[in-house]
């Protein structure tokens, strides 16, 4: 299957963990683009240098520079097969910032080749699940106290690294992080919804029901 997945939703909806299961079963790589940016500056590329110029600053990085760094990735030979866009685009001018570059590689096409996957759930599961978050500082596992515990309190299953809470993990800043992520994705969602590629999965489901969803709608569309 040669396919470029776009997958939307609000922090804590689940897309993380989803993105690395369909990731290893496709043989596709996942491009999240904060991951992407901060490889780059920590590697000191050209584009990493001036991401970094407009980030010390207090600056969002523009959209051309995010584009350049975008594009760049999708150059890379793992990425002939199809790939996974997770955290960009993240509006309507990204995303036709996102159809120019995939016109110019001339690879896929963002009507023809591309699923978006909006990951849909409640403000109050949304919340809870971000309040009772937790992570490995060392491998990066996450966990949820409620649905996905660690088997030792606190601890990490793979490395037994003490688990850290995100300081924005809590009530009052997640209904804010999902309200501002509604604000400027619901015109992405109509775009997307309006071009037909837009499918919808429940994420108020346990993480092997959210994937076999997930699956289902991924090889209909085959």
């Amino acid at each position: 299957m040669k396919k470029v997945f776009i997958f939307l939703g609000p922090p804590g909806s689940g897309k993380g963990t989803q993105t690395s299961r369909l990731a290893d079963k496709l043989s596709i790589p996942h491009i999240d683009t904060g991951s992407l940016l901060r490889k780059n500056i920590q590697d000191g590329t050209e584009l990493g240098v001036i991401a970094k110029s407009f980030i010390d600053k207090g600056q969002l990085v523009p959209l051309n520079v995010v584009s350049d760094v975008i594009k760049d990735r999708l150059l890379k030979d793992d990425c002939l097969n199809g790939y996974i866009l997770d955290g960009f685009p993240r509006s309507v001018e990204q995303a036709e910032a996102l159809k120019v570059i995939m016109d110019e590689l001339n690879t896929f096409s963002l009507k023809d080749d591309t699923l978006a996957i909006y990951f849909d759930i409640p403000t109050d599961v949304l919340v809870q699940r971000l309040v009772n978050r937790r992570s490995c500082p060392k491998c990066g596992t996450i966990y949820n106290l409620i649905s996905n515990p660690p088997k030792i309190m606190d601890y990490c299953d793979i490395c037994d690294t003490k688990l850290t809470q995100r300081k924005d993990d809590n009530e009052e800043t997640a209904r804010l992080r999902f309200e501002t992520y509604e604000k400027e994705t619901a015109p992405l969602y109509d775009y997307f919804k309006q071009m037909g590629i837009l499918k919808e999965l429940d994420a108020n489901k346990s993480i092997s029901e959210i994937w076999e969803n997930l699956k289902n709608i991924i090889f209909d569309e085959k």
